[in-house]
């Protein structure tokens, strides 16, 4: 007989449907034969399945055994087909009601002992499973959280094969995994009032993450730059529902959420700078997400921005324009999100002093004309704010306290925030970071003074068309911290200023 079973394989960050066919015959001599593009672990499979069913105390009759997974044009990779291809077996050969596996999704490596081992990409699934209306999803113990972070969806977590089977069978009872709460404030941040001195950088942190803008630290070391950059998580609004659940999805995908519910706060990551350009863009066999989409909806940190690879950096081009990176193999081709904030710091030379009047810079012109060319050109157009960070002055470092504190600039920013949520409703824009073409002429119009003034700086700086653009954005979100709607000469100068590489002042 023919016994049906629906589990999921994973595509970018979503799950598609599988359905797991069996086929058990006592005619002719036995073998086991899986078709349906199943990659090297899926085969692997039939043998832990075929032992994990004998120790736990299962004995499957002798036949010819047949296993497909359909669609048959797509790749099914990893060992999340090993519970279901286990209870199909039993029921194709009459040892469990088939009908008990309708309706159901399964998700679960099986030990050689019968054990129920976590897999990646549960919660993908777990959504699939809501959106076709089905019973429940049947996953391991460390997987059982994850998966009910799918509201309206039932999930149990047997620890055995045996335990499945009797559940399913009607012999045992289980509980519902019930979903972990949505913990609020679970990260002690860093407060930015620690940081001394620096007001002109706070600043421009302050905008940043108020407009959703790429900011670059430039500054000698001990200036302060990495301190800045470990606070920029204090200072952004909490995630919404929606976004947690997007960030959940990538971390459950790259097996990074380690037996946690949603992901509650906004990713920091902040790769080294000998990364490869996989590591950072993603990719692989099998295909994984990057640290571009592991910083979704949060904050990707480049320390030593011109130590990077040029390759890694050049791949940052397209997810800093459309928020998506797409992976395109002769095996696969996939997308990831990566609508993330960049932040970066760097040194303004080899040797890091010809800005610090303390320190003799050793670098010669044609070094720094080298150190300063592996940054192209148009990845400082996708950086909005260029701010230099200075030495920090002795009266600076004995000050008590310097500044706001992360919790009141974190207001300021929420509030700017909301305005700009109530701007742009319907229109698909979150922030002003999205604003481009018709939106950006009618949300940042300007007067005549102000239109002459830009003119003006475009000209005498030699700013590009994507440059122009920036400076708007960023303007807008200056007025909209100060309350203002409209852009005024003063917000324009500020942004403006914010742009120190393209102005020649270091």
């Amino acid at each position: 007989m023919v016994v049906k079973l629906a589990c999921g394989a994973i595509l970018g960050v979503d799950a598609f449907r599988v359905d797991l066919e069996v086929d058990f015959s006592r005619q002719g001599m036995p073998s086991f034969v899986m078709v349906g593009l199943a990659e090297g672990a899926v085969r692997e499979s039939r043998e832990r399945v075929m032992k994990a069913l004998q120790n736990s105390g299962f004995r499957l009759p002798a036949g010819r055994i047949t296993v497909n997974l359909a669609p048959a044009d797509r790749r099914k990779e990893g060992s999340a087909y090993d519970l279901p291809l286990a209870l199909g077996l039993l029921a194709a050969a009459g040892m469990l009601p088939a009908d008990a596996l309708k309706g159901w999704f399964f998700a679960a490596e099986l030990s050689l002992d019968g054990c129920l081992k976590p897999v990646p990409g549960v919660l993908p699934l777990a959504v699939l499973a809501r959106e076709e209306a089905a019973r429940g999803v049947i996953v391991a113990p460390d997987n059982g959280i994850e998966a009910a972070i799918a509201d309206g969806l039932d999930v149990f977590a047997p620890r055995t094969l045996g335990e499945a089977a009797a559940f399913l069978a009607g012999r045992a009872q289980l509980s519902p995994v019930e979903p972990a709460p949505m913990a609020a404030g679970e990260e002690r941040f860093f407060d930015l009032a620690e940081v001394k001195g620096q007001e002109r950088a706070k600043r421009a942190m302050e905008v940043a993450a108020a407009g959703a803008h790429n900011l670059l630290f430039i500054g000698p070391p001990g200036s302060g730059k990495t301190m800045l950059a470990r606070r920029m998580s204090g200072i952004l609004p909490p995630l919404s529902l929606e976004e947690a659940l997007e960030v959940t999805k990538i971390y459950s995908v790259a097996r990074m959420l380690d037996g946690r519910g949603l992901v509650t706060s906004r990713p920091f990551r902040a790769p080294h700078h000998s990364d490869s350009s996989v590591s950072i863009i993603g990719g692989g066999v099998p295909p994984h997400p990057g640290e571009v989409s592991l910083a979704h909806r949060g904050v990707l940190f480049l320390d030593e921005l011109p130590e990077f690879h040029r390759q890694a950096l050049e791949v940052l081009r397209q997810p800093l324009e459309q928020g998506t990176v797409f992976i395109s193999r002769s095996t696969y081709a996939v997308s990831y999100p990566a609508d993330f904030m960049l932040l970066a710091a760097m040194n303004p030379c080899p040797c890091g002093y010809s800005t610090d009047p303390r320190h003799e810079c050793t670098c010669s012109a044609q070094a720094v004309a080298r150190y300063r060319a592996k940054l192209s050109g148009p990845l400082l157009d996708r950086i909005d704010l260029h701010v230099e960070v200075p030495a920090v002055s002795y009266a600076e470092i004995r000050a008590e306290r310097s500044g706001p504190t992360s919790a009141e600039v974190r207001e300021k920013v929420i509030r700017a925030r909301e305005v700009q949520s109530a701007r742009y409703r319907g229109t698909g824009c979150r922030t002003n970071a999205d604003l481009s073409g018709c939106m950006l002429e009618e949300h940042c119009r300007l007067e005549s003074a102000e239109q002459e003034f830009l003119g003006r700086a475009v000209d005498a700086l030699a700013l590009s068309a994507r440059a122009y653009t920036r400076i708007l954005r960023v303007s807008r979100t200056i007025a909209d911290l100060e309350g203002s709607a409209k852009i005024t000469l003063a917000h324009l100068a500020e942004a403006i200023s914010c742009r120190v590489l393209d102005r020649g002042q270091i």
